[in-house]
């Protein structure tokens, strides 16, 4: 008994005659692939940012919560921005502490400016240079004692002013040491109650 051969042009593995096109490919396969690679790397890129980003904020909020006196750095945005407390640019020996009770929180901030930033500083936060009362420092020993400021130096002249807020806003008690002259010594206690 003699195999019928197939039909011409048609083999199971040829996948069709002769004028057949061989199963369809996407022609556009690296760009499939391309797509696919940025819908995972992408939101995996923001997640680890923010991861070390969140890292970093502990970090400080660490060595904040864990300070027993002024952190010679800058205060975050965010501790600036609740207790309006604007650092000047190009400010130097700028510190800060803050302290938190039950009742009050505090951010003690220091920094040496010019005389012009200053001015901004003061009309930043609601007030001017006129309100400056010579002589006058506004901090309390015990605020002062916190941080080991000595604000009732011998030899050095001073001028302060407190800029009182509503009741959802905290107050500012600045105190100037004006001994330098085109060198004033900012310290600023702003409290919020509860």
């Amino acid at each position: 008994m003699t195999a019928v051969p197939p039909p011409s042009g048609s083999s199971p593995a040829s996948g069709g005659g002769p004028g057949e096109r061989p199963p369809h490919r996407p022609r556009h396969r690296w760009l499939t692939l391309l797509i696919v690679v940025l819908l995972i790397a992408v939101p995996a890129g923001y997640i680890v940012k923010s991861g070390f980003d969140s890292r970093e904020s502990g970090k400080d909020k660490e060595r904040g919560a864990s300070a027993t006196g002024l952190i010679y750095d800058m205060p975050s945005k965010v501790l600036r921005r609740i207790y309006t407390v604007p650092v000047p640019p190009n400010a130097s020996r700028v510190a800060y502490y803050e302290t938190n009770s039950w009742q009050t929180s505090s951010l003690y901030v220091q920094f040496r400016t010019s005389d012009k930033r200053l001015a901004e500083f003061l009309t930043e936060v609601g007030t001017d240079v006129s309100a400056l009362k010579k002589g006058e420092v506004t901090i309390t020993t015990r605020q002062a004692d916190e941080v080991g400021w000595k604000l009732r130096e011998q030899g050095h002249t001073y001028a302060g002013t407190v800029e009182r807020r509503p009741k959802s806003e905290p107050d500012l008690a600045i105190t100037v040491d004006t001994t330098y002259e085109g060198r004033p010594r900012v310290h600023v206690v702003s409290t919020t109650e509860f």
